[in-house]
């Protein structure tokens, strides 16, 4: 009975260490992708910047219609920050679309059907894979919103929030570009970090 006793005991302890250090790479892994995404996604080598009020030449399907600005969404489904944003871009397209066209751009070098990027998004808006849009934006991170008014020129190009979750109302940064451009603000004044992008570096095929 006493070895059973001891068999037993020898069994819990190496299941507790067992757990224990399982927790320990848990915690250790979830912590490397939290301090990873929250650095600033560096710069590509060749990157050239964009002022605001830069004329952007859409594709011909997507030309600026019914007098609306338009929000162009860079989203890589395999981004997990992309991931993180999709509730809140859904949400800005419930808010706005009476006033704002928006489309998502894909930027990956996977091809995915535009039903696939729909359906994930539980949304019928245009869905492109012409990355040249991101280097006519200055877009070179994912999730990035670029905003264009009514005479295609780019009022607003930067992150969608401070917080990676999107869950900090003060720094909403798409929402109060959309907010200030319907209000009829020439420019809006841009904090910094609105400009430093976080998140996924776009893939090779489109720097």
């Amino acid at each position: 009975m006493n070895r059973t006793v001891a068999v037993n005991r020898i069994r819990i302890t190496i299941a507790v260490c067992f757990l224990i250090v399982l927790s320990f790479v848990v915690v250790s892994v979830f912590w490397y992708y939290e301090y990873q995404y929250s650095l600033p996604t560096p710069k590509p080598a060749n990157y050239h910047d964009v002022n605001t009020g830069a004329v952007i030449k859409l594709p011909a399907t997507l030309a600026v219609s019914s007098n609306k600005p338009l929000l162009l969404h860079f989203f890589n489904p395999d981004c997990p920050c992309s991931k993180f944003n999709i509730t809140h871009f859904k949400t800005l397209v419930k808010r706005y679309k009476g006033q704002v066209n928006f489309a998502i751009v894909l930027m990956t070098s996977k091809h995915y059907e535009a039903k696939e990027i729909q359906e994930t998004f539980k949304l019928n808006v245009p869905v492109l894979t012409d990355k040249t849009l991101a280097i006519q934006c200055g877009v070179y991170a994912t999730p990035q919103a670029a905003l264009i008014n009514k005479d295609s020129r780019l009022y607003f190009r930067g992150n969608y929030n401070q917080s990676r979750y999107c869950s900090d109302k003060r720094t909403e940064y798409a929402r109060l570009a959309i907010q200030d451009l319907l209000y009829g603000k020439v420019a809006m004044e841009i904090n910094p970090l609105a400009k430093r992008a976080y998140g996924c570096r776009l893939p090779d095929c489109v720097n």
